[in-house]
């Protein structure tokens, strides 16, 4: 993996110890401190901001009961469908 890539994280997952790990992973965190830190840190907001597109992303994902269910047994036709599925979000 390439060093210096992001990592979108939620405000849950702030901590300093997962924050130490994604580091030491040869990753960026990208996640907002939160209000009652002593020592707050920056971070990339637009990119942070990016964080909520994935996860609407997935709920509509949760749509597709067929994705979620897995009914295919075989890994190519369960990625065909998912490419499919989004493609038909992508011309939304």
């Amino acid at each position: 993996m390439p060093e210096g890539l992001p990592m979108l994280m939620d405000r849950a997952y702030e901590g300093d110890e997962t924050r130490q790990l994604v580091l030491a992973l040869g990753m960026v965190p990208i996640v907002p401190p939160k209000s009652n830190r002593v020592d707050p840190w920056r971070y990339d907001r637009t990119l942070y901001k990016k964080r909520n597109e994935i996860e609407r992303l997935f709920r509509r994902m949760k749509g597709y009961r067929r994705i979620f269910s897995r009914f295919e047994k075989l890994d190519v036709v369960f990625l065909g469908f998912l490419s499919f599925a989004f493609i038909v979000e992508a011309l939304r």
